[in-house]
């Protein structure tokens, strides 16, 4: 499902480059749920956003479900992202005079879906996440863990073959944290979700499959769980 094969990713040239990631290979499989752990500055989000496609590595291959992402023009990677790729940012990104259900659907009418298909496909998602009933809250009528599982539901409601969730807890208290986490491990176990998640809390590993630390942009251990 995902194969990197040296991957690299440098800011700058020559002996003044900053080496975010130093050539790192690995691949991940349909059903996984991976960590991504390593200290702040050792590359876990470039890695993450380099496989979400939301940034180029300067060398290596990195293949994405069959499809070679260095040969895809930037038109194309766009797409991709939009509609077979799933990202939950630490931050929520939601659209605070929107609802809940709005800041779902609005991906969907992106794609070119009916309000009426859009709003429904954002009911189900949400559902998912256990907010039935709290679609029509804006984010200020929700806590932390639920605005983050709003962002999830916007993440799923496309069904993505890969979710990629960048510190998704990053921003939550313990009680949420592991709301958040509950659905991360359901969509997984349930829903069979391929889920690759950036963390430093190393008590979110009991929720995971594997965990791939990173230092100063390699991979320093790669070790699977069950």
């Amino acid at each position: 499902m995902i194969i990197a094969k040296d991957v690299k990713r440098y800011y700058g040239s020559g002996s003044t480059a900053v080496k975010a990631l130093d050539g790192v290979t690995f691949e991940i499989k349909k059903g996984e749920f991976v960590a991504i752990m390593g200290a702040s500055g050792s590359g876990k989000t470039t890695l993450l956003r380099i496989l979400a496609l939301l940034d180029s590595e300067t060398g290596g291959d990195y293949t994405i479900q069959g499809l070679d992402v260095s040969t895809l023009p930037e038109a194309e990677r766009s797409y991709y992202r939009l509609t077979q790729v799933g990202y939950v940012f630490q931050d929520y990104a939601l659209i605070n005079e929107m609802s809940a259900a709005e800041n779902v659907y609005i991906l969907s009418m992106m794609e070119g879906k009916s309000k009426i298909e859009s709003y429904d496909i954002a009911l189900d998602a949400l559902a998912k996440v256990g907010l039935k009933g709290k679609h029509n809250r804006i984010p200020d009528e929700l806590s932390g863990g639920e605005k983050q599982r709003v962002a999830i539901a916007r993440a799923i409601a496309k069904k993505p073959e890969i979710l990629f969730a960048d510190e998704p807890c990053a921003n939550l208290d313990t009680g949420n944290s592991k709301q958040v986490l509950d659905v991360f491990k359901e969509l997984n176990d349930k829903f069979g979700q391929t889920i690759v998640m950036v963390t430093h809390e190393t008590w979110h590993t009991k929720y995971v499959d594997r965990v791939i630390t990173l230092k100063d942009g390699r991979i320093i251990s790669d070790s699977r769980k069950r």
